[in-house]
């Protein structure tokens, strides 16, 4: 564990758009330095070091990376479907890690995952990537919920409408046997905030969704891309609240592009991204159109890159972390249930048929609350 007066070194194994984004924050953090980085693309590693500011050891193998002795902590940001592999080997060894979402892009793959981490040693920090949950509009939402200003949660809904899928290096996020699938590499993030605020697990999962408009007309060696751009997901869960994802990837025309609201028998608390407007209201005190409003900040933010800010926070509490010994606030367990809620949701899409969280699970969790 490094001392409170040393710097952290970091290491980031993938460093296309995401893994830069996880340089630039680092870089803003006191305390932080990034002394290593790993890639098998020339013109991603180039932007890597472009992003350090200085030369840095820079690795094709990742294993390479583990082995140079110039890391405390790790950033995983490669291809979804490299995560195994690169897990399989960074949990072997006494770093840090943070993991960017999705877990795995297969329950099988994440339940491994889940085996291996389970023998890291005492004050390991391993940390799931999940920025999401501190944008600060999501945030404010979820400190209203818990302070009970809507009562007891019964209707969650969560809709990104948005641009489709950017370029990746190699095109590999065009596939979803590379991906996971829409509705697990996008849509993760949604399935986490909805165990968040509800603070429980899901039973069943209800989908309907399709390929409509997105990608149709590109080739790779000869292929199609597969990858959904619109659904529509409704999840149960045991106290009887619901939540329902809205997802539309050509919907480059608007005006928020996510919005969450939260409704119990008390009031309603909405959350706009990325105008970070967040609404208040309380049935008796307030009526449609005439609830409390401001826009959400945190004062703490130093960088505020591609997600409004939340992934320098969620470094700053991985540094923290990492300093005190003290538990992931987001675990592995927690990206375990978001992968699994997706692959249920395109089980429903292809069966037609609701999926319970049961029939995708093979390993037993325990049902204690979302971390």
């Amino acid at each position: 564990m490094p001392d409170v007066a040393d710097p952290i070194r970091y290491g980031v194994i993938g460093t296309g758009m995401m893994g830069v984004e996880h340089i630039e924050n680092i870089g803003a953090l006191d305390g932080g330095e990034v002394t290593a980085v790993c890639d098998p693309e020339p013109t991603s590693i180039e932007r890597a070091i472009g992003a350090v500011g200085q030369s840095v050891p820079a690795f094709t193998d990742h294993r390479h990376l583990l082995a140079s002795g110039r890391c405390d902590a790790v950033v995983i940001a490669s291809p979804n479907h490299t995560h195994i592999e690169v897990l399989h080997d960074v949990l072997a060894t006494d770093l840090h890690v943070m993991i960017e979402k999705p877990l795995c892009t297969t329950i099988a793959d994440c339940e491994t995952v889940l085996q291996l981490a389970e023998g890291r040693p005492a004050g390991t920090v391993t940390w799931m990537a999940m920025e999401y949950r501190y944008m600060p509009a999501p945030a404010e939402l979820v400190r209203h919920v818990r302070a009970g200003t809507v009562g007891t949660p019964r209707m969650l809904a969560i809709r990104e409408h948005r641009f489709p899928f950017l370029r990746k290096v190699g095109d590999w996020n065009r596939f979803s046997e590379n991906t996971g699938g829409t509705l697990v590499e996008k849509t993760c993030h949604y399935f986490d905030l909805m165990n968040l605020v509800l603070d429980e697990w899901p039973e069943r999962v209800m989908a309907s969704g399709a390929q409509d408009v997105n990608h149709l007309d590109e080739r790779y060696d000869g292929r199609t891309p597969d990858i959904l751009d619109n659904a529509y997901v409704i999840v149960d869960y045991p106290s009887g609240a619901r939540a329902l994802l809205d997802l539309c990837m050509f919907a480059d025309a608007t005006a928020d592009q996510e919005e969450m609201s939260v409704v119990g028998e008390l009031g309603k608390v909405e959350a706009k991204m990325p105008s970070n407007t967040v609404h208040v209201g309380r049935r008796g005190e307030h009526w449609i159109g005439d609830v409390d409003t401001y826009t959400a900040h945190d004062p703490q933010i130093a960088h505020t890159g591609m997600h409004h800010g939340s992934s320098y926070l969620e470094h700053v509490r991985f540094a923290h972390a990492i300093r005190t010994g003290s538990a992931p606030e987001v675990t592995l367990v927690d990206g375990y249930w978001a992968v699994a809620m997706g692959v249920a949701a395109h089980r429903s899409i292809a069966t037609g048929r609701p999926v319970t969280i049961a029939d995708v699970m093979s390993r037993p969790m325990e049902r204690g609350a979302p971390a």
